[in-house]
C-alpha cells in the first residue's frame, strides 16, 4: 500500500498524534484566517442629472452642530461629509452674476434607545447681483432603523441608513429646487410634466396589481 496510513491503525503514539495534528492542522488554519476587511464606497452622485443654476458661484455652509444623541460621526460613511458632495456633485453655476448658497442644517443620526434616528435639512438661497435674496429651496428626509450589537454591526448599520437617507434627499431635493427656484434653472432641466414627485408624496403600489 502507498500513502499515509488511517491514524487508528498507527501504533506509535507519537507517530499516531503527529498524523491526527496533520489532519487537523488545515482546518485549524483555516479557521483563524480573520474575515476580509469592509469596503465602503465614498459617495458620488455625479451619474445623477446635474441642477445648472443661472449664477457665478455656488457656496457650501454648514450651520448644523451635532447634539447630545448624535453617533454620525461612527458612520463610515458621515452624513455632513455625503450632503457636501451631493451639493458638489449637481450643484453647477452656469450664469456671469449673482450667488447660490447652499446651506446643510441637519445632517444627524442619533441613538434614542434601541433605535437610530436619522434626520436631514438643507437649503438653497439664490441671491441676484446686488446680494439681494431672490429665492430659495428646502429639502428634508427623515428614516428610521434599529441598533445592531457590536460596532462592527453598528458601523455598517449607519453606513447604510446614511446611505437610503441620501437616495431619499437626492429626489427630494430636486424636486423642491425643481419647483420653488424653477426661473433660476437653465435649459438642462425637463419639463414641468417631468419633474419627480417629492420623496413623501410617491404613491405606493396596490397590493396584487
Amino acid at each position: 500500500m502507498h500513502g499515509l496510513l488511517p491514524a487508528w491503525m498507527i501504533r506509535s503514539p507519537v507517530l499516531r498524534a503527529f498524523a491526527v495534528a496533520a489532519i487537523v492542522s488545515p482546518a485549524a488554519c483555516y479557521e483563524s484566517a480573520p474575515p476580509p476587511a469592509v469596503v465602503y464606497a465614498p459617495p458620488d452622485y455625479a451619474y445623477l442629472k446635474p441642477l445648472r443654476l443661472n449664477v457665478a458661484t455656488i457656496d457650501i455652509e454648514n450651520s448644523w452642530a451635532p447634539g447630545p444623541d448624535e453617533i454620525s460621526s461612527l458612520s463610515p460613511l458621515r452624513p455632513l461629509d455625503a450632503l457636501r458632495r451631493m451639493a458638489q456633485d449637481r450643484l453647477i453655476p452656469g450664469g456671469n452674476t449673482g450667488r447660490a448658497v447652499f446651506k446643510i442644517e441637519d445632517a444627524a443620526i442619533a441613538r434614542v434607545g434601541d433605535s437610530l434616528q436619522g434626520h436631514l435639512a438643507v437649503r438653497l438661497d439664490v441671491q441676484a447681483a446686488n446680494g439681494a435674496r431672490s429665492g430659495f429651496a428646502e429639502a428634508s428626509v427623515a428614516r428610521t432603523s434599529f441598533v445592531p450589537a457590536g460596532e462592527g454591526p453598528l458601523r455598517q448599520e449607519l453606513y447604510s441608513l446614511t446611505r437610503q437617507m441620501m437616495a431619499d434627499m437626492n429626489v427630494e431635493f430636486e424636486y423642491q429646487v425643481r419647483h420653488a427656484l424653477h426661473d433660476w434653472l437653465e435649459e438642462t432641466s425637463p419639463p414641468a410634466s417631468a419633474v419627480p414627485a417629492p420623496v413623501e408624496r410617491q404613491p405606493l403600489p396596490t397590493p396584487g396589481m
